[in-house]
């Protein structure tokens, strides 16, 4: 056994009692003040050199290694939760009604905390330093550029030069379950916003009007036709239309019809050229029929991707630390987005997956950002120990 896992497996006691104790108090966005107490107050007493955010409620811990000055490396965690009504049994269950940490991030803490136990206790033997990024608004506006705007990658006086984070899922996997991939691993995700300009008239006589509704129902279908015979199956896209509105009775022709799409992509190339084609393509409808659409494309998280040198270098210490049988390594991206994104365009590193799935039958359990997500929090002590392990090994190639 490792030495970071067995350091690891002592402070489980304490890190799955923060978990619970973070999972009643969920907290959304970028203003989290009960969850970073709770940080605060589990990292108290710990060697680490501590900044609090200005635009958010973020925790930035640098610990300084024994032999350094060296490399650094940077850990990161997610703190915020999202709007869903728990519904699972757990004793712990969210306090904070309309709440929940049903994506995990109450796990992703507490493993960071761990891994911050851990690096404490070997900190003479550090031949350099580790900065801890605990950061809220991963669900929404997305917190890591803010954090990156306030210094988090230059926190310990230099830049990192790696940084690992982790996503613990509640279904799909068999629990302790490693996956990841090289070069592209999650997607961007971009907001396609189409008002489409009409004039409004009686029903019954649509010809003394301009209708927007049918127009942009043929958008939301043409928009389709457009993914699959202008963008490469094997660069993909996909392009969801989430909401259509227009209308108010069904005599009344509008004056405007509206519709809301979320687009996912896997290559800056890619996520360029839709943005152009979609918008051209509205347009060019809206005109066809004597209307007008007016377009926002809203940029939203870039694309995750893993540096090559740093998953293998992930991979081989999850293989060595856990066996072999304990990784998969992914044959496609995921279509969700992160903005660890952000992280990983400043400074080389990885983000992994880790099952946290409680169900015997991971395909039949409920998914992260279910009100039924269910995460088996026995797995945090592996958690700790491979983001330790990670900053140990690395730190330990400035060396060589």
């Amino acid at each position: 056994m490792s030495a970071t896992l067995g350091l690891a497996k002592q402070f489980s006691d304490e890190i799955i009692t923060l978990r619970h104790a973070l999972h009643q108090v969920p907290e959304f966005d970028l203003e989290l003040p009960k969850t970073q107490q709770l940080v605060l107050e589990a990292l108290a007493g710990l060697p680490l050199e501590i900044t609090l955010g200005k635009e958010l409620s973020s925790v930035t811990a640098v610990l300084r290694g024994g032999r350094g000055p060296g490399p650094v490396v940077l850990l990161r965690g997610d703190m915020d939760a999202l709007p869903v009504t728990e519904r699972t049994n757990v004793p712990f269950i969210s306090q904070h009604p309309g709440m929940m940490h049903a994506c995990g991030h109450d796990l992703h803490v507490a493993g960071l905390v761990g891994a911050a136990k851990v690096l404490s206790a070997l900190q003479a033997e550090l031949p350099g330093d580790v900065v801890f990024m605990f950061q809220p608004g991963e669900e929404t506006s997305g917190g890591a550029p803010i954090m990156i705007r306030e210094g988090v990658l230059d926190a310990a006086g230099r830049r990192a030069d790696a940084a690992y984070g982790l996503h613990v899922g509640s279904a799909g996997q068999p629990l302790g379950m490693w996956s990841s991939k090289p070069g592209s691993f999650m997607a961007a995700a971009d907001q396609l916003h189409v008002r489409v300009v009409g004039a409004g008239t009686h029903g019954a006589t649509p010809y003394r009007g301009k209708d927007p509704i049918p127009v942009a129902c043929e958008m939301v279908t043409a928009l389709q036709t457009m993914i699959t015979r202008q963008f490469d199956v094997f660069d993909p896209v996909v392009l969801t239309v989430g909401r259509i509105a227009g209308g108010t009775k069904e005599n009344i022709i509008p004056d405007d019809a509206v519709f809301d799409a979320t687009v996912r992509t896997f290559s800056e190339a890619t996520r360029t050229k839709v943005q152009r084609t979609s918008t051209q393509l509205v347009e060019a409808m809206a005109a066809a029929h004597g209307l007008v659409a007016e377009v926002d494309y809203e940029i939203g998280y870039p694309v995750t991707v893993n540096d090559a040198a740093e998953y293998g270098f992930a991979r081989d210490t999850i293989v060595d630390v856990f066996g072999a049988d304990r990784f998969r390594e992914r044959s496609n991206p995921r279509c969700g987005a992160e903005d660890m994104s952000y992280v990983l365009n400043e400074v080389p590193g990885v983000y992994l997956n880790l099952s946290a799935c409680r169900s015997a039958d991971p395909d039949a359990a409920a998914d992260n950002h279910s009100p039924l997500a269910d995460f088996d929090d026995s797995i945090l002590p592996d958690a700790a120990a491979l983001l330790a392990e990670l900053a140990v090994r690395r730190l330990a190639r400035g060396l060589e």
